[in-house]
């Protein structure tokens, strides 16, 4: 804690929430339709896991498309209520240049949600958030206390899929960048997968 807590304001817009100096201590926010929205402390095996989905792409990134980045928490404004929502997965991928200043993560085209039991409403209410972004191709939503990843992928036509397709093992095919990644691979160290001694 940097300090005593300040009482939350009842409404603020995005451009009071990228003004406001926080509460005074380290609780981190996202705004959500003008409401200030605490983010619970992320488990050890959250975190294990966007470390190693960070690693994964960042490598296929710089190797297979240079012009792509990846970002930690990036900040995402969706297309609907935009003036009152910043919401902010665990990771993103734009091919956006970086711009000094930038205060929002632009034109993200993969975003990557881990879903913990406590927080299970609002990622979903964040994922159909994402949708509304036209350059958001692919949505993750990684489950952090068993190895599942749920996929979705924005048709040819521009629509979403009804439901997600699963991934419990096995290869999972990123269209949005071109890559494959191990079920494997995301869940090393985490407590999901056993880790035996090269």
């Amino acid at each position: 804690m940097t300090g005593a807590a300040r009482k939350l304001p009842p409404m603020m817009d995005v451009a009071d929430f990228l003004d406001w100096p926080g509460d005074g201590t380290d609780t981190r926010y996202e705004l959500i339709d003008g409401v200030l929205r605490a983010m619970a402390p992320g488990s050890d095996a959250n975190g294990t896991i966007v470390g190693n989905m960070c690693a994964i792409i960042g490598s296929h990134l710089r190797s297979a498309r240079p012009s792509y980045r990846g970002v930690v928490t990036p900040n995402v404004q969706p297309r609907i209520r935009a003036k009152w929502n910043v919401r902010i997965p665990g990771l993103g991928v734009t091919c956006a240049p970086n711009k000094a200043g930038d205060l929002f993560t632009p034109d993200p085209v993969l975003l990557v949600e881990v879903l913990s039991p406590s927080n299970a409403a609002e990622t979903y209410e964040s994922v159909r958030a994402y949708a509304t972004l036209p350059s958001v191709k692919e949505i993750l939503v990684v489950h952090s206390t068993r190895i599942e990843v749920e996929v979705l992928v924005r048709g040819a036509d521009g629509n979403w899929p009804a439901h997600p397709s699963n991934v419990n093992g096995g290869e999972l095919r990123l269209e949005s960048i071109g890559s494959g990644i191990a079920a494997t691979d995301i869940y090393a160290n985490a407590h999901l997968i056993e880790n035996r001694p090269a």
